[in-house]
């Protein structure tokens, strides 16, 4: 059984940094590409950031390019999001997400087979 365990998230400052992760389990970590969704209140899940397995290639939102990196720890299962200068329209409920496809269309959400429960991260101004 796959499982995909955000933590990190919680009530921030803008401008500061946070670095969230992801805890997978159930599936060969290393053969995955991974990426990251937010929900905003009120509005639909928008794609954030994605590396994929093998080429490490990765991907960016234009609202978070130069402010956000993803990574990831094959060793230990583990995906992460580190968020710096982060501002009040970065609020909202950040999902990672699974796929055994590597790097196109890394930021359609459709193709992701396998979704986390979510962290809430709440910006204030």
């Amino acid at each position: 059984q796959v499982q995909l365990v955000e933590s990190g998230g919680g009530l921030m400052q803008a401008g500061n940094s946070r670095r969230l992760s992801c805890a997978a389990s159930g599936l060969t970590f290393s053969r995955y590409t991974m990426g990251w969704f937010r929900q905003p209140p009120g509005k639909g899940r928008d794609f954030v950031a994605a590396m994929s397995w093998g080429s490490g290639a990765t991907k960016y939102a234009d609202t978070v390019k130069g402010r956000f990196t993803i990574s990831r720890d094959n060793a230990k299962d583990t995906a992460y999001l580190q968020m710096n200068d982060l501002k009040p329209n970065d609020t909202g409920v950040y999902y990672c997400a699974a796929r055994a496809a590597p790097s196109i269309r890394l930021d359609d959400d459709e193709t992701y087979d396998y979704w986390g429960q979510g962290t809430q991260v709440t910006v204030a101004s």
